[in-house]
């Protein structure tokens, strides 16, 4: 199984969440959105833990099983087919999730979230 990981999931992980370690693994390769990456830093620098997180995660991404995946011109088109799809249902969502959901569809990823805002899109496969 390829997962593609949530901001959540990784923390969970990082936490020693049963689950998320199970899951991870299991998986052949774990896919980190770009997206991801970016709130994790983010949130990194609003902690106190800051260094120690980065140190985690930057060992973390050297693993033979972990890519970085960045969206790219076909991306795109998947994004705006997400983003259309909850404006008509009336439902968005935030801005990050439709690009994690384009990348789990554009390269057929099982995608492994706890934002229950991911079941409106049942075209994304999830863990």
């Amino acid at each position: 199984m390829n997962l593609l990981v949530d901001t959540n999931r990784y923390c969970d992980f990082c936490k020693g969440d049963a689950d998320a370690v199970n899951a991870f693994q299991k998986a052949r390769n774990i896919y980190i959105p770009l997206v991801v990456l970016a709130e994790l830093r983010a949130g990194f620098l609003c902690g106190t833990l800051s260094r120690r997180n980065e140190k985690t995660l930057t060992l973390f991404l050297n693993s033979e099983r972990v890519q970085i995946l960045v969206p790219d011109e076909n991306s795109t088109h998947h994004y705006a087919r997400v983003f259309a799809q909850l404006r008509l249902l009336g439902r968005p969502i935030p801005t990050n999730d439709i690009w994690i959901a384009a990348l789990a569809i554009q390269h057929d990823l099982i995608l492994y979230s706890r934002d229950k805002h991911f079941d409106l899109l049942p075209q994304v496969a999830r863990v």
